[in-house]
């Protein structure tokens, strides 16, 4: 029993993490109809600043982490207005292509900037120490990641389905042309979504920062774990991708514990059962 509850606990966290780095990922896939492989590099930017802003300027850690993710959302939007938006339309391998060689630029970018090194994220005093759980205490950074991870589900929920905004970003994705017809500003919804998206992919690689080390091939070396939750989940689904997330979370996690021998099969054994089952994801309908 204490190993079961030692997996879920973990794979719980772990899912998290997943969840809140994909969850903008799934939002520009599912919603926007746009292949943006480049998603990592806003995690990692997200991550470097915050990890930049604490460790050597001295900041505060959750002002850092506002000015991480709100620095990481501005970007986004000024690329998203000169560069990205002239990619929606290309065909979806020409996205792929665009997208995963910015990513490359973006990586060597960062090993010019801060060196082929990890970079590391001192937490603050509030989140040192561990919360018990019963029997088990498990550390007060994890439970915030879970916390993290609610809040964003509530909030993304809210935006997409009870806001004039989630309205018209259905509407864009509809029917652009008879959406701009009726005054809806395309884009200004286009560049909102993309920067909301990056937003949360910055929030993710700081409050992933322990599982999922902030280092210069960041945006590759997590960019299959992201497609596979997005894509088990259902592309644009928030409920399907924090579903995936969880799942495919306790599934590693208790690989890792009773099989680690065989590394990741697991993951991607399940992420193969999931699809086989559920092609359109798990929590949508065919």
């Amino acid at each position: 029993m204490s190993q079961l509850s030692n997996i879920l606990i973990d794979g719980i966290v772990y899912g998290m993490v997943l969840f809140i780095i994909s969850v903008g990922l799934s939002v520009t896939m599912g919603l926007m109809r746009f292949i943006n492989l480049a998603h990592g590099a806003f995690a990692m930017t997200g991550g470097f600043v915050a990890a930049i802003l604490v460790r050597e300027q001295g900041i505060s850690f959750g002002a850092s982490i506002a000015i991480a993710i709100i620095s990481t959302m501005i970007l986004a939007a000024v690329l998203e207005a000169l560069v990205f938006r002239f990619i929606y339309k290309k065909s979806e391998l020409q996205q792929v292509l665009f997208t995963l060689g910015f990513t490359f630029a973006c990586i060597a970018t960062a090993n010019l900037l801060a060196g082929a090194y990890i970079q590391q994220l001192p937490l603050p005093e509030w989140m040192n120490g561990s919360v018990a759980l019963g029997d088990r205490t498990l550390p007060r950074q994890r439970v915030a990641v879970v916390v993290a991870g609610f809040a964003v589900t509530v909030l993304l929920w809210l935006l997409v389905t009870r806001t004039r905004f989630g309205i018209w970003l259905r509407a864009s994705v509809d029917n652009a042309a008879m959406s701009s017809s009726l005054g809806i500003n395309i884009r200004l919804v286009q560049s909102a979504t993309f920067a909301v998206g990056a937003g949360l992919a910055a929030l993710g690689g700081i409050m992933g920062a322990e599982l999922m080390p902030l280092e210069p091939y960041y945006p590759l070396k997590y960019l299959v774990l992201m497609l596979v939750v997005v894509a088990v989940g259902g592309m644009g689904s928030i409920s399907g991708t924090l579903a995936a997330a969880l799942l495919l979370g306790v599934v590693d996690t208790a690989s890792k514990y009773l099989a680690s021998e065989y590394g990741n099969f697991f993951f991607y054994a399940a992420m193969i059962v999931l699809l086989a089952l559920r092609p359109h994801g798990i929590l949508r309908r065919a």
